[in-house]
C-alpha cells in the first residue's frame, strides 16, 4: 500500500494505544501568578488572533500583559520554552510533536498544547516560483531547491506528502531555510528555484513580483491539515495553571473573532509590516476554537507515514484542556 493510500486509510482513525486523560487547568477562574508572559509569535496571519485579543483587551481583561517575540518557527522556539524565555510560543504542531517524541523538554516536565492556532485551507500554504521560470507544476521541482522556514516542521512534512501525491520523490528535491519575509527575494534572485509560503507573504509575492503557484501544500492528503497552535511547558502549568488558563479564555474570544477581515487586515499591516492591498487580498485559514485530540491526531500519523516520527504517538498526554471543555 502506498503511503498517500496508507494515509487515507488511517487519517481518520483515533488515538494510538496508551492514552492517558487529558490535563485540565484549574476549574475555576483565580488570581494569575504571572500577569506578564513573554509569547513566540512569527509575523504571519495564523497568529491574527493572538493581535486581536490584544487589540481588544482580552488579555487584559484576564490580568493578563502579552509581550510578543518574534521567532523563526516553532523548531526554533522550542529552547526557548525549556530555557524559560519564552512563556508560552505558537509553533507548528510537527515541531512540538516531534520535540515531545525525543523528550526534548523532559527537564521542564515535558511540552504542553494549551490552544489550537491555525487549520489549512486551499491557497494558503503554498509553493510559489518565478513568473518566468521552468518550474511549471510540481514534477518541474524534481532536483530542485525549496525555501522552507525550518526543517522538520509542518512545511517540509505538507511539502513532502503533497509532492509524493503529485508523483514527485521528495528526496529528490532539496529544502533550504530561510525565514518567511525573506522567501519572495531569495526565488527572485535565484538563490532557492522555489518557496513554501505562508499568508501574508504568499499574496504579496503574487501582488509585488508576479510568483506563480506550483503546487498547494493543504490538498490532497494534507487537506484541511491542523496547522499550529500554542504551546508551554508542563512545569509553566503546573506552576502558573490560573494564567494558563486566563490565556485559554482571552484566546478562545481572539479565535472566535479573527475570521473577521475589517479588522484583521489592518492588523496585519501593523505586525506582518505588509500593505494594505496585500493584506486585502490574503486567504484566511480557519482558527478552531477547542483543542480536539483526534483532529491532532492526525498530524502525528501524517509524521509516522512520511518519515518524521520513528514510532506511533499519541498526542492526548500532550493536550491541557480549557476549564469545563
Amino acid at each position: 500500500m502506498s503511503a498517500v493510500a496508507m494515509l487515507a486509510v488511517v487519517s481518520g482513525c483515533g488515538l494510538l494505544g496508551g492514552s492517558t486523560a487529558e490535563t485540565t487547568t484549574a476549574a475555576a477562574p483565580g488570581k494569575v501568578e504571572k500577569a506578564k508572559i513573554t509569547l513566540g509569535l512569527l509575523p504571519i496571519l495564523d497568529v491574527a488572533s493572538v493581535h486581536v485579543a490584544i487589540k481588544k483587551g482580552y488579555f487584559q481583561e484576564e490580568g493578563l500583559e502579552v509581550e510578543p517575540k518574534i521567532i523563526q518557527g516553532g523548531a526554533a522556539a522550542i529552547p526557548g520554552l525549556i530555557e524559560g524565555s519564552l512563556d508560552i510560543t505558537f509553533g507548528n504542531w510537527v515541531s512540538f510533536i516531534t520535540a515531545e517524541s525525543k523528550q526534548a523538554a523532559k527537564a521542564v516536565d515535558g511540552l504542553k498544547l494549551i490552544n489550537d492556532g491555525y487549520q489549512a485551507k486551499p491557497e494558503m500554504f503554498l509553493i510559489l516560483a518565478k513568473a518566468d521560470s521552468s518550474i511549471k507544476s510540481p514534477k518541474d521541482l524534481e532536483g530542485k531547491t525549496i525555501a522552507i522556514n525550518t526543517f522538520k516542521n509542518i512545511a517540509e512534512l505538507t511539502a513532502k506528502a503533497t509532492l509524493q501525491a503529485n508523483d514527485v520523490d521528495p528526496a529528490k528535491v532539496t529544502f533550504k531555510e530561510f525565514p518567511f519575509p525573506d522567501m519572495e527575494a531569495a526565488v527572485q534572485n535565484g538563490t532557492v528555484d522555489a518557496a513554501f509560503m505562508v499568508e501574508p507573504f504568499i499574496s504579496k509575492a503574487q501582488r509585488v513580483s508576479g510568483q506563480i503557484t506550483v503546487l498547494d501544500a493543504a490538498s490532497g492528503p494534507t487537506a484541511a491539515i491542523p496547522i499550529a497552535g500554542y504551546g508551554t511547558t508542563g512545569k509553566f502549568v503546573k506552576e502558573n495553571p490560573n494564567t494558563v488558563a486566563a490565556f485559554q479564555r482571552a484566546m478562545a474570544k481572539g479565535q472566535r473573532d479573527a475570521a473577521d477581515r475589517p479588522f484583521v487586515e489592518p492588523l496585519l499591516v501593523e505586525y506582518a509590516k505588509v500593505d494594505k492591498e496585500t493584506a486585502s487580498l490574503v486567504h484566511f485559514g480557519e482558527f478552531p476554537t477547542t483543542l480536539d485530540a483526534t483532529r491532532l491526531q492526525r498530524v502525528a500519523t501524517l509524521m509516522r507515514t512520511y518519515g518524521l516520527l520513528e514510532n506511533d504517538f499519541d498526542v492526548k498526554p500532550m493536550l491541557v484542556n480549557a476549564s469545563g471543555s
